[in-house]
Protein backbone atom coordinates (compact mmCIF):
# COMPACT_ATOMS: atom_id res chain seq x y z
CA UNK A 1 0.00 0.00 0.00
CA UNK A 2 2.85 2.57 1.18
CA UNK A 3 4.27 2.30 -2.60
CA UNK A 4 0.96 2.15 -4.45
CA UNK A 5 0.57 6.08 -5.99
CA UNK A 6 3.93 5.76 -6.64
CA UNK A 7 3.57 2.49 -8.51
CA UNK A 8 0.18 4.19 -10.14
CA UNK A 9 1.89 7.38 -11.20
CA UNK A 10 4.49 5.08 -13.72
CA UNK A 11 1.19 4.91 -15.74
CA UNK A 12 2.05 1.30 -16.70
CA UNK A 13 -0.37 -0.66 -18.93
CA UNK A 14 -0.88 -3.70 -16.45
CA UNK A 15 -0.31 -4.08 -13.02
CA UNK A 16 0.96 -7.68 -11.42
CA UNK A 17 -0.61 -7.19 -8.08
CA UNK A 18 0.48 -10.20 -5.84
CA UNK A 19 1.15 -10.91 -2.19
CA UNK A 20 4.21 -13.13 -0.77
CA UNK A 21 2.99 -15.01 2.20
CA UNK A 22 3.61 -12.83 4.80
CA UNK A 23 0.29 -11.65 5.45
CA UNK A 24 -0.87 -14.93 5.69
CA UNK A 25 1.98 -16.26 7.87
CA UNK A 26 1.62 -13.01 10.07
CA UNK A 27 -2.47 -13.61 10.17
CA UNK A 28 -3.31 -10.34 9.11
CA UNK A 29 -6.83 -10.78 8.95
CA UNK A 30 -8.77 -11.22 5.70
CA UNK A 31 -10.74 -8.72 5.48
CA UNK A 32 -7.79 -6.32 5.79
CA UNK A 33 -6.21 -7.75 3.08
CA UNK A 34 -9.20 -8.01 1.19
CA UNK A 35 -9.83 -3.80 1.08
CA UNK A 36 -5.87 -3.47 0.52
CA UNK A 37 -6.02 -5.17 -2.41
CA UNK A 38 -9.59 -4.10 -3.50
CA UNK A 39 -8.07 -0.68 -3.02
CA UNK A 40 -4.70 -1.40 -5.03
CA UNK A 41 -7.32 -2.99 -8.12
CA UNK A 42 -10.00 0.13 -7.62
CA UNK A 43 -7.02 2.51 -8.20
CA UNK A 44 -5.66 0.64 -11.14
CA UNK A 45 -8.98 0.45 -12.55
CA UNK A 46 -9.87 3.81 -12.07
CA UNK A 47 -6.17 5.09 -13.85
CA UNK A 48 -7.47 2.51 -17.02
CA UNK A 49 -4.67 -0.03 -16.05
CA UNK A 50 -5.19 -3.34 -16.67
CA UNK A 51 -4.67 -5.50 -13.14
CA UNK A 52 -3.40 -9.65 -13.32
CA UNK A 53 -4.38 -10.66 -9.62
CA UNK A 54 -1.92 -12.86 -8.39
CA UNK A 55 -3.32 -16.14 -5.91
CA UNK A 56 -1.34 -16.77 -2.87
CA UNK A 57 -2.22 -19.07 0.25
CA UNK A 58 -2.16 -19.41 3.63
CA UNK A 59 -0.93 -21.86 5.88
CA UNK A 60 -3.02 -23.79 8.69
CA UNK A 61 -1.53 -21.63 11.27
CA UNK A 62 -4.37 -19.74 12.52
CA UNK A 63 -6.71 -22.42 11.76
CA UNK A 64 -8.37 -23.79 8.80
CA UNK A 65 -11.33 -20.97 8.51
CA UNK A 66 -8.71 -18.42 7.91
CA UNK A 67 -7.34 -20.85 5.67
CA UNK A 68 -9.91 -21.26 3.76
CA UNK A 69 -10.95 -17.28 3.32
CA UNK A 70 -7.27 -16.61 2.54
CA UNK A 71 -7.87 -18.30 -0.17
CA UNK A 72 -11.33 -18.02 -1.82
CA UNK A 73 -10.30 -14.15 -1.12
CA UNK A 74 -8.60 -14.31 -4.46
CA UNK A 75 -11.15 -15.89 -6.88
CA UNK A 76 -13.70 -14.04 -5.24
CA UNK A 77 -12.12 -10.48 -5.74
CA UNK A 78 -11.00 -11.56 -9.90
CA UNK A 79 -15.10 -12.37 -9.93
CA UNK A 80 -15.58 -8.95 -8.49
CA UNK A 81 -13.54 -6.78 -10.82
CA UNK A 82 -13.98 -9.66 -13.73
CA UNK A 83 -9.37 -9.14 -13.80
CA UNK A 84 -7.49 -12.64 -14.59
CA UNK A 85 -5.89 -14.36 -11.53
CA UNK A 86 -3.07 -16.74 -11.27
CA UNK A 87 -4.47 -19.25 -9.41
CA UNK A 88 -0.93 -19.79 -7.11
CA UNK A 89 1.67 -18.58 -8.25
CA UNK A 90 3.88 -20.92 -5.75
CA UNK A 91 1.84 -23.88 -7.60
CA UNK A 92 4.83 -26.62 -8.36
CA UNK A 93 7.33 -24.44 -5.97
CA UNK A 94 6.38 -25.09 -2.52
CA UNK A 95 7.61 -27.96 -0.90
CA UNK A 96 10.00 -28.69 -4.05
CA UNK A 97 13.34 -28.61 -2.73
CA UNK A 98 15.13 -28.17 -5.64
CA UNK A 99 13.53 -24.96 -6.22
CA UNK A 100 13.51 -23.56 -2.77
CA UNK A 101 16.49 -22.00 -0.85
CA UNK A 102 17.95 -23.37 2.21
CA UNK A 103 15.84 -21.71 4.25
CA UNK A 104 12.99 -24.12 2.84
CA UNK A 105 10.45 -20.54 2.83
CA UNK A 106 11.81 -18.65 -0.07
CA UNK A 107 12.49 -19.91 -3.80
CA UNK A 108 15.55 -20.01 -5.69
CA UNK A 109 17.03 -18.60 -8.32
CA UNK A 110 15.45 -21.84 -10.20
CA UNK A 111 12.21 -20.90 -7.96
CA UNK A 112 11.53 -17.85 -9.22
CA UNK A 113 11.79 -18.81 -12.53
CA UNK A 114 9.18 -21.20 -11.79
CA UNK A 115 7.22 -18.56 -10.61
CA UNK A 116 7.45 -16.73 -13.40
CA UNK A 117 6.60 -19.35 -15.69
CA UNK A 118 3.37 -19.78 -13.15
CA UNK A 119 2.40 -16.36 -14.03
CA UNK A 120 3.78 -15.61 -17.69
CA UNK A 121 1.04 -17.44 -19.69
CA UNK A 122 -1.37 -15.10 -17.75
CA UNK A 123 0.52 -12.01 -18.52
CA UNK A 124 1.11 -12.88 -22.10
CA UNK A 125 -2.34 -13.40 -23.03
CA UNK A 126 -2.83 -9.70 -21.20
CA UNK A 127 0.16 -8.69 -23.36
CA UNK A 128 -1.09 -9.66 -26.23
CA UNK A 129 -4.86 -8.56 -25.73
CA UNK A 130 -3.14 -5.35 -25.49
CA UNK A 131 -1.14 -4.88 -28.35
CA UNK A 132 -3.94 -5.52 -30.58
Amino acid sequence: MRRLEDVLAEQPTILIVALGANDGLRGVPVAQVRANLERIIEGAQARGIRVLLVGMNALPLYGWQYTIDFHNLFPGLAAKYKVPLVPFMLNGVLGNPDLMASDGIHPNAAGARAIAGNIWPYLHAMVTETSR
